[in-house]
């Protein structure tokens, strides 16, 4: 590298005076503009390079590179982590749609067994409640059937009293009305 600008320098200086002996200054001349900024151009390199820049412009990119395989690196893992949970999440969710299925068949299940069992319970009141009814109406009918032959024997008595009256005499009345009561009883029981 110094080698190189010492053979720039010596250029430039041995061109200068075969230059300035024939009047045209040309190109090497440090009166053209273009060459003094060659020079400066080639001095600014030269400072780079003397100061190690382009190492450390090296070495600021290979570390920012490094940085970059690091965050891709980081970038994979979570995006394969983003995978392994998606999945989890997906799995998740078939089981839970598969319990919400079972829970709604279990549920129609015993919504079925509950209506059976309603109108087992129904029928079974209904049946009752025949019996019941047929009980009271045989209850009743019994009743009037009671009722109907104590209206007959009273009417029968009743009868039977003033048919005794009217035949019999005063003084066997009360003896054939007491034989006609005990007679009635006997046979009433």
């Amino acid at each position: 590298m110094t080698r190189m600008i010492a053979i720039l320098t010596a250029s430039a200086l041995a061109a200068g005076p075969a230059a300035a002996a024939t009047g045209d200054y040309g190109f090497f001349s440090l009166r053209n503009t273009d060459f003094i900024v060659l020079l400066a151009f080639i001095g600014f390199i030269a400072v780079l390079l003397y100061f190690k820049v382009p190492a450390m412009v090296a070495g600021l990119l290979d570390k920012r590179a490094d940085g970059i395989r690091k965050d891709l690196g980081e970038a994979r893992r979570l995006r394969e982590e983003a995978q392994e949970i998606y999945a989890s999440y997906e799995r998740r969710q078939r089981e839970v749609k598969t319990q919400a299925d079972q829970i709604v068949a279990n549920a129609k299940r015993e919504a079925e067994a509950q209506a059976a069992k309603a109108q087992a319970d129904l029928a079974r009141s209904i049946e009752r409640r025949l019996q019941g009814a047929q009980d009271q109406i045989a209850s009743a009918e019994s009743d009037a059937v009671r009722a109907v032959r104590d209206s007959a024997v009273q009417a029968a008595m009743a009868a039977a009293t003033q048919i005794l009256m009217q035949q019999v005499s005063s003084g066997k009345r009360s003896a054939g009305i007491d034989d006609a009561i005990e007679d009635v009883a006997r046979r009433l029981n």
